[in-house]
């Protein structure tokens, strides 16, 4: 008896165990968002010195008073053009310091930052943040005239830039911007010559506008146009060069320069008329070697944007350019024969936005 009672209560026993449902995993507690975003942001870069606004007009008559790089030297002449074709696609260096809202800190709102600078810098947020983009802009690029702190300084040009991408470099045209505007194509026009008439490369029409090409254009169109010229300011002293529109501040690109011995001479210089050139045929004066754009060591990256003296100082200086560079680690370092490097995709860029014969390039120490 006591081994079938055994028996039985074996039985019962393995029944219940299968007939168990599984047990449910814990819910799992719920992430804050908080912890999902990244809390780290970049700090702002230092930019020395306040900016010297350009003249609009950019007047060539007037002799009164930006990056890819490579050791080798700069031409000292150069072939013909290659024909011109609209702007190439082509890799984009990494963007400038990411400035996370609130852009007014107490790191960037210091002692060296005049109290109507600050004001100023926190009336054109609260512009911004109304939507009133051209205010906001006024108001910015105004304020780099007043004393800032480099940190501010530099945040004021991060919001600058980011403020023309809205105005600018989209195809949207704001109410009371006289920097842009629309045109209505006319029967014979074609997209070289209006961007003639507003002192810009068409290549810029073509970006702004979505044309793919210029022999699209049509009668009746209406199409977004820019007041240019495009001017270029280059502090030698931290490897920068700051992009203007008229005198209105656009963004900051890094550049090479010339090494101790073939030092990027200071001073007034504007695009030469016909010198904006699509990889032309170079010579090293060192060498004797010349090189054909589609040589695997083409030295000049993918433009060459030729400059001419109109000072005193740079008149007589010739042979100098700002182009592209198949060594891109030389951006930053003095490393050229005085000629001013761009990554290849900046330097795209820059010539998509100088006008030959008027677009001015100030060199500063």
């Amino acid at each position: 008896m006591t081994l079938i009672a055994l028996i039985v209560a074996l039985v019962i026993f393995n029944r219940t165990f299968k007939d168990t449902p599984a047990q449910e995993p814990a819910n799992e507690s719920d992430v804050p968002y908080s912890d999902v975003l990244s809390t780290e942001s970049s700090e702002p870069t230092v930019e020395s010195g306040p900016i010297t606004v350009l003249n609009p007009a950019v007047a060539a008559a007037e002799p009164t008073p930006k990056p890819q790089p490579i050791s080798t030297p700069e031409p000292e002449a150069i072939s013909q053009p290659v024909e011109e074709v609209p702007a190439e696609t082509a890799p984009k260096p990494a963007p400038l310091p990411v400035i996370t809202e609130p852009l007014v800190t107490t790191e960037a709102l210091d002692e060296e930052s005049s109290p109507q600078a600050k004001d100023d810098v926190e009336a054109a947020l609260k512009l911004r943040d109304a939507g009133k983009i051209i205010e906001a802009r006024e108001l910015l690029n105004d304020t780099l005239n007043e004393k800032l702190s480099p940190n501010l300084r530099s945040a004021v040009k991060f919001q600058l830039s980011k403020l023309a991408e809205k105005w600018l470099f989209s195809g949207e045209v704001f109410a009371g911007d006289k920097l842009t505007g629309r045109y209505q194509v006319q029967r014979g026009d074609h997209l070289e010559g209006i961007a003639k008439q507003y002192k810009v490369p068409y290549e810029l029409l073509m970006q702004i506008n979505g044309i793919d090409r210029p022999e699209l254009l049509r009668a009746g169109q209406h199409i977004k146009v820019i007041e240019g010229p495009f001017n270029v300011v280059v502090y030698k002293s931290n490897f920068t060069m700051d992009l203007y529109l008229q005198n209105k501040y656009i963004k900051t690109y890094r550049v090479g320069l010339g090494k101790a011995e073939y030092e990027t001479p200071s001073g007034r210089w504007q695009v030469e008329s016909g010198g904006k050139l699509i990889k032309p045929t170079w010579t090293d004066p060192d060498t004797g070697k010349t090189y054909v754009g589609n040589d695997p060591d083409y030295p000049l990256g993918s433009r060459w944007i030729a400059i001419e003296g109109i000072d005193d100082a740079t008149r007589p200086r010739t042979g100098f350019a700002i182009h592209g560079t198949k060594d891109p680690e030389s951006i930053g370092t003095r490393s050229s024969r005085g000629c001013i490097r761009l990554y290849n995709g900046d330097v795209v860029e820059v010539y998509n936005l100088l006008y030959g014969g008027i677009s001015e390039v100030q060199i500063k120490d």
